[in-house]
């Protein structure tokens, strides 16, 4: 698998944002989302990257899954985010599950600021939820999957 990296700073990215990152944590602007936490859905893996799309629909279902793994009544969030360093296309999902990176996901080992909370994303419909509910939640961490990291 090859692997491109790219740099908030080039002069012609192949996508320019704006950049969002869809999670339970509560955030203010300026904070920082960082690497060296546990996985939302393998929570025995600390992650070294951050995960981020430019997609804000596409975060919004990684906070609504997030939300639903963690069972105590967190809030789904979308915060709109800048890379701060070098990043790349997510191996967990581009050429892997959907060639070309349609769901424009990347990763990076360096941390994204927060710019702005994202209130207008598109929420899942509750049969969309339960969908996802028996697809990914019920399923063992253990069975969910290599995440690569």
């Amino acid at each position: 698998m090859s692997t491109t990296f790219y740099t908030a700073a080039m002069q012609d990215p192949p996508d320019t944002g704006p950049f969002f990152h869809g999670t339970i944590a509560d955030l203010q602007v300026g904070d920082y989302l960082s690497p060296g936490f546990r996985s939302n859905y393998r929570p025995e893996v600390v992650m070294n990257h951050v995960y981020f799309t430019a997609l804000a629909d596409g975060a919004g279902l990684a906070a609504e899954l997030a939300a639903e793994l963690h069972s105590d009544g967190r809030t789904p969030r979308v915060y709109r985010v800048e890379p701060t360093g070098e990043f790349e296309d997510d191996p967990n999902v581009t050429d892997k599950k959907f060639p070309g990176n349609p769901t424009r996901s990347y990763r990076t080992a360096h941390p994204l600021r927060v710019v702005a909370e994202i209130a207008d994303w598109k929420r899942l419909a509750p049969e969309a939820l339960q969908q996802w509910r028996r697809q990914i939640v019920a399923v063992h961490p253990d069975d969910r999957g290599e995440i690569i990291n």
